[in-house]
């Protein structure tokens, strides 16, 4: 139908060596003159009413697409831009009536009877965005566009209608920029943190507006923080996922960018060299056209910059859509930068209560993990703790006190100081648990709740003796998985008498049971069992299988494997403790890593120099030294901060851990496959090493990986 079909034209010179208008030759309008209109309803040229001549005039001298629809049988004349609107139906339709032209079309709603209806009734009538079907005249399938349409009446010199005249412009670049605004304010309403806005505004930016180049800026304390990404730049999926890497500025900075954000007030560059003075490298020297818009933040401050390496003038309707993008981006810093210290404060309680290092002993190896539950912003209850008591037995504990506040990670703290010092005067378990049980009950009678729930499991390991003294109250039985010197690994659950939680009266009593070289121990929460859609013997279950088929009873491996032990998400927290009774003593050393550039390269002479020092297989000296290298590598890029490298030794296995101290999270195996466009990642990890995980620090995050020694 009119207005309906086609793509729409651009307004500019004729392409050279192409037709100049509708007939092939020659301009537009001198075309359609030359068109045999005698033959027509419309008669000739000179024959036309002033009126009619005078719309005719109007339609071949405009840019934008527009016909004449003349007569009963509404017969077309239109000039170049309608030409290209219609596609392969031109240049046959000129003269033709439209009911032909357009018989595919004319019986659709908005078509045939719209275009009647304005020339019986006279009134005209406005079709708003409607989806099209757009013909490709290099062929392929059509494609749906989005066109406003207009329908005047046409009428000659008595006011008589002969005609309607029909404009059409299409909408889709502005209806698809709003939809994108759309999908920006969904992805934005996701983010969390400052790492995710920025990653989610790049991406939206330099998309959404085709831009050359696009950095977003934030305040931090007396300086600013920049993130910037360029066109062409090969970022991955893993990449995308990745804390974007930031730059920090001085709070004087004088880069358009900084001086939008401490100002508030927006600037548009349209043609120049607005970063001339300020050029990092390249692509910021080739930018000609930038706008900055500040970002509307009572708790943060901030801006955005979009700019091109071409002059573009910045129209009315960019610059609305670029104050919406930027106040979008606005709301979601100042939500980011709340969740942000909250979480941070909830975190840092949480970990503050937690052993920062565990006794390293030569025959015992011990690894714990604390994972918070759902909702990262909130401290929880869950607890462990590993301790050297006065008689030389190893002291561990791991329990949990109902709730997931400040509350709750209080209670927590008081339970675990106290635990620990009943243990160091009297270490028989069941004395230790009786001592908390009246500590947890005059806490409840303190704060006049009897809805004070504490669990504990509490053991005593004699490695000399190979034994585990253990007692419980309410708490899940731990589990010891045993290795012995024929046959495969087996896991079993230790048959604690139960006993209720802590402040019920309780009374607990002890069990025994033996603890030989090479057999690990198991202590969890049960957030690592419970599942609301399962039983829970189906996570006890789960749990017992997939520590009996794990490659090694190393802890941190265990741990690891028990966390991802029962499939699906948890609400609560997860915490596990496990000591490993050593076949034979491991060696050990450590380096801190300073956060610079030469950091991998001294790591890798060193580890070279200790593994090679410890008569290692060569083949597992290369494959480490090259894991620990890309695992120092991330940890500089992506932390930020220092780092410290570890390195265990036994018979059996090697275990490295690279550990940093910074706060942007922790890796997922979902990022395997290449953790950084500047390295090889984690792929190459999985790749060499026979197990690898991450834990979270009470500082950080730690990134481990385990290589088994050949037997021979």
């Amino acid at each position: 139908m009119p207005g309906t079909v086609g793509r729409v034209p651009s307004p500019s010179a004729p392409t050279p060596g192409a037709p100049a208008g509708p007939g092939g030759t020659g301009s537009g309008a001198a075309v359609v003159l030359a068109h045999p209109w005698a033959d027509t309803p419309l008669g000739p040229p000179d024959s036309w009413d002033p009126a009619v001549r005078a719309v005719v005039d109007l339609v071949l001298a405009s840019p934008v697409p527009m016909a004449l629809l003349y007569g009963e049988n509404l017969v077309l004349l239109y000039n170049d831009g309608y030409a290209e609107l219609i596609g392969e139906r031109h240049p046959a339709a000129l003269g033709r009536p439209a009911a032909e032209v357009f018989a595919d079309l004319w019986h659709d709603p908005d078509a045939g009877e719209v275009v009647t209806r304005v020339y019986r009734r006279g009134e005209p009538y406005l079709a708003r965005e409607a989806v099209l079907p757009v013909d490709r005249q290099q062929g392929g399938p059509a494609e749906p566009a989005v066109f406003t349409r207009g329908y005047s009446p046409v009428r000659d010199s008595t006011g008589r209608i002969i005609g309607v005249l029909t404009v059409a412009a299409q909408t889709t670049q502005v209806t698809q920029q709003l939809q994108s605004l759309s999908d920006f304010a969904a992805a934005l309403s996701g983010t969390l943190n400052l790492d995710d806005v920025a990653r989610v505004t790049l991406r939206y930016c330099l998309h959404s507006f085709d831009a050359d180049r696009v950095s977003f800026v934030v305040d931090e304390g007396s300086a600013w923080r920049m993130v910037r990404r360029v066109r062409g730049e090969l970022l991955d999926e893993a990449d995308e996922r990745l804390p974007p890497l930031w730059r920090r500025m001085p709070a004087d900075s004088a880069i358009p960018i900084v001086v939008t954000a401490r100002s508030g007030v927006p600037s548009f560059v349209a043609d120049g060299q607005p970063l001339r003075d300020t050029a990092t490298d390249r692509h910021d020297q080739k930018i000609r056209s930038l706008a900055s818009l500040p970002l509307r933040s009572t708790v943060i401050r901030g801006a955005l910059t979009v700019g091109y390496q071409a002059a573009h003038p910045w129209s009315p309707a960019e610059r609305a859509l670029l104050a919406a993008s930027a106040e979008l981006v606005g709301q979601a810093a100042e939500r980011a930068r709340r969740f942000e210290t909250q979480h941070g404060t909830a975190q840092l309680l949480q970990r503050s209560m937690l052993p920062e290092q565990l006794p390293d002993l030569p025959r015992l190896r011990i690894a714990a993990r604390y994972d918070p539950g759902v909702d990262g912003n909130a401290a929880g209850g869950d607890f462990y703790d590993a301790f050297v008591l006065p008689t030389g037995a190893l002291g561990v504990v791991l329990g949990d006190v109902a709730g997931h506040d400040v509350q709750a990670a209080a209670r927590m703290g008081q339970v675990r100081a106290a635990l620990r010092a009943l243990a160091l005067s009297d270490p028989r378990p069941d004395a230790v648990l009786g001592g908390l049980d009246r500590l947890v009950a005059s806490l409840g009678m303190e704060g006049g709740t009897h809805e004070l729930f504490v669990t504990v499991v509490f053991g005593v390991i004699e490695a000399d003796r190979e034994r585990i003294v253990l007692a419980s109250a309410g708490h899940p039985a731990p589990l010891i998985r045993r290795s012995p010197a024929e046959g495969e690994p087996v896991a079993e659950y230790v048959e604690v008498p139960p006993a209720p939680p802590l402040g019920l009266g309780c009374r607990p009593r002890t069990v025994t049971v033996p603890f030989r070289p090479g057999d690990t121990l198991l202590l969890f929460s049960d957030g690592v069992v419970e599942r609301r859609w399962q039983d829970l013997t189906a996570g006890l279950t789960g749990l017992g299988a997939a520590v009996s088929a794990a490659t090694s009873g190393d802890p941190r491996a265990l741990c690891a494997v028990a966390t991802a032990a029962v499939p699906g998400a948890t609400e609560d927290d997860v915490a596990v403790l496990a000591v490993e009774h050593a076949v034979r003593p491991s060696r050990s050393a450590s380096m801190e890593v300073p956060a610079e550039p030469t950091a991998p390269s001294r790591v890798r002479h060193w580890m070279t120099a200790q593994l090679t020092d410890w008569q290692v297989p060569e083949g597992v000296v290369g494959a480490a030294v090259l894991c620990t290298s890309e695992l120092t590598t991330n940890a500089l890029l992506h932390a930020g901060t220092a780092a410290r490298v570890e390195i265990d030794l036994s018979s059996e296995r090697l275990l490295v851990s690279v550990a940093d101290y910074g706060t942007r999270g922790q890796v997922t195996r979902a990022q395997t496959d290449t953790l950084s466009s500047r390295g090889r990642g984690l792929g190459l990890i999985e790749e060499l090493s026979d197990a690898w995980g991450t834990d979270p620090t009470v500082r950080g995050s730690t990134v481990w990986f385990e290589i088994l020694i050949p037997a021979d």
